[in-house]
């Protein structure tokens, strides 16, 4: 294994000693514009590094957004896999948020680049789609035994359009999110702890019927400029609250370059998020 620990203990520990906040790297080109950078690989590069120069020693979890990084072609990829080595480098966890869904040896590829101990992108933590049903994520969920690595699933997301599949049901019964979340509910199951595998589950949904109680973490698109609030987190978890994983961007991001500044933003939110969750 490439940690001595699985992921799920991993994060736990980190929330615990850092807080829980995880910062999303989201390097849209008008937060470019706004740092006074080029919409270049060289300005994503000054962009990236800026937050991990000012962040990686002070903040729990870090979530990249893939694609913003991928519009730049193999320039944007470098920077994305160095800025991934500089945090984990720094004690920070690092989740990549890719949401690679495919079936067989095509998700095993995704599961080598990513989670593999020697993954040329190798990082604790990589978001994926259920919708090839669930058992295409087998691959992705042995390399992520192997290499004590995570994964994020959709399961409630907030965009408008989700509900029109995550709500359906399955000839089964359930809802799709209800069997996805039941489907990642066993794979924690026998976890020393938190378990390793959780569910991508929006910050702007107000409120579900579905179980959250999953025994593994809970990553929270949707705070800050989306709408979502730390004090919502509690009508929308309930008493899987703890385990949430609030995700923020641009109202931390929005605050640089100045690197003090941005340590502000950072710690001010942080500070948000551990008094509603318990840390």
């Amino acid at each position: 294994m490439s940690n001595n620990k699985p992921f799920g203990a991993r994060l736990r520990a980190a929330m615990d000693a850092r807080g829980p906040l995880c910062v999303g790297i989201d390097p849209h080109a008008h937060l470019l514009d706004a740092w006074g950078l080029p919409d270049t690989a060289e300005g994503l590069a000054s962009f990236t590094y800026g937050v991990v120069d000012a962040l990686a020693d002070r903040v729990a979890v870090f979530k990249p957004q893939s694609a913003f990084f991928e519009r730049f072609g193999s320039a944007g990829i470098a920077v994305l896999e160095q800025a991934t080595i500089r945090l984990r480098d720094a004690g920070a966890l690092v989740i990549i948020d890719a949401k690679r869904g495919d079936i067989g040896t095509t998700m095993a590829g995704y599961a080598s680049a990513y989670l593999a101990e020697k993954g040329p992108l190798a990082c604790d933590a990589l978001t994926v789609s259920p919708y090839l049903g669930f058992g295409s994520l087998q691959p992705a969920i042995d390399e992520a035994r192997e290499a004590g690595a995570g994964l994020f699933v959709l399961a409630l997301t907030s965009n408008p359009e989700g509900p029109q599949f995550q709500s359906a049901r399955t000839a089964d019964g359930p809802t799709v999110a209800g069997a996805v979340l039941d489907g990642l509910r066993a794979l924690n199951a026998d976890a020393d702890g938190l378990g390793s595998f959780g569910a991508v589950v929006g910050a702007t949904i107000s409120s579900t019927d579905e179980n959250l109680d999953i025994n593994g973490p809970l990553l929270a698109p949707g705070l800050g400029a989306q709408g979502g609030t730390a004090e919502g987190l509690t009508k929308v978890f309930g008493a899987a609250v703890r385990n949430v994983v609030p995700s923020s961007s641009r109202e931390i991001l929005g605050a640089g370059p100045d690197a003090i500044a941005l340590q502000d933003a950072a710690a001010r939110t942080n500070e948000a998020y551990r008094s509603v969750l318990g840390y």
